[in-house]
């Protein structure tokens, strides 16, 4: 990988990381209003170090070893910038596994997002599909049954890491729901600073999730995933200190994140099924989704 390319996808996972995350800084910003100083303090400092190298660190070298064992600890962290054919040779065995899940679970949570969630329609044809909102399940049940189908002839573990990365989509889904139920709580002055803060953290983890199965478009290496996610991570902490208002005026941002995310659930899927993708195609991809749905935020302003 040379240089440039190393750099492309840093940025791209950064612009991932921060957009996919604003809904987590806007629930952070809200309930740190609630909080003391000194609460607030901590929460911006130790918190940004739980996020960044206990959870965007370990959870992508943990799901990368924990898809191909025979690696090691080690081997999982330094696999992307190792010579050694067998190394190699493991990844590229394996990968597809990895991948399928990932995609799954990305192409989950952007129709969950466009049948069901709550949105500013920034295309032409979202207020219609929201309208049949029932359809979601089906529609998902359909794709997970083609993937599945197609994964079983070509490995068995790819069909059931599809089955995975459906698991995994629904119980994150809950946890997301239920934080969402309890953002009430968490302003009301009856819970604890501390009670407060361990529950962001909670939300946080969950949040991060779709960010770090994204990063797995962009590249395989950990120590990239962990840089780019590091720097969106501590970007997303700057803004719910002091601009989160001004990003709220950006309404067409969270339409930017999920189009984002399918576009990458579609790559993983490609490449676990050997659909060869070039490693700049996803930064590329995602800059421009983002920026598009930034200027088209900017022309169109939210005044509420």
């Amino acid at each position: 990988m040379d240089l440039f390319s190393g750099i492309l996808i840093v940025l791209g996972l950064v612009s991932f990381e921060v957009i996919s995350s604003i809904d987590n800084a806007i629930i952070n910003a809200e309930v740190l209003s609630t909080v003391d100083e000194r609460t607030r303090k901590w929460f911006l400092l130790w918190g940004l170090l739980f996020a960044v190298f206990l959870v965007r660190g370990l959870l992508p070298w943990l799901i990368i070893w924990l898809t191909m064992p025979t690696l090691g600890p080690m081997g999982a962290l330094t696999a992307a910038f190792s010579n050694d054919p067998a190394i190699k040779e493991t990844i590229e065995h394996a990968s597809p596994i990895l991948l399928t899940g990932g995609g799954v679970f990305l192409i989950f949570l952007f129709f969950h997002w466009l049948f069901l969630e709550p949105k500013n329609f920034g295309l032409f044809f979202e207020e219609t599909i929201t309208k049949y909102g029932i359809w979601f399940y089906a529609v998902i049940s359909l794709i997970l049954v083609v993937i599945v189908w197609f994964g079983l002839k070509q490995n068995n573990m790819v069909a059931f890491s599809a089955i995975v990365g459906s698991s995994a989509f629904f119980i994150t889904n809950g946890f997301k729901q239920n934080a969402e139920a309890q953002e009430r709580n968490l302003l009301s002055a009856t819970m604890s600073g501390v009670s407060k803060i361990i529950y962001l953290e909670i939300i946080d983890m969950t949040f991060s999730i779709d960010g770090v199965l994204g990063a797995f478009a962009f590249t395989l290496s950990v120590p990239l995933i962990i840089i780019g996610n590091g720097i969106g991570a501590f970007v997303v902490r700057e803004l719910t200190i002091g601009n989160i208002e001004r990003i709220k005026k950006y309404k067409y941002l969270k339409n930017g994140a999920m189009y984002s995310i399918f576009f990458l659930g579609i790559i993983m899927l490609a490449e676990g099924f050997h659909i060869e993708i070039p490693s700049l195609v996803s930064p590329i991809i995602t800059i421009f989704i983002i920026g598009f749905f930034l200027i088209k935020s900017r022309v169109q302003p939210n005044e509420s």
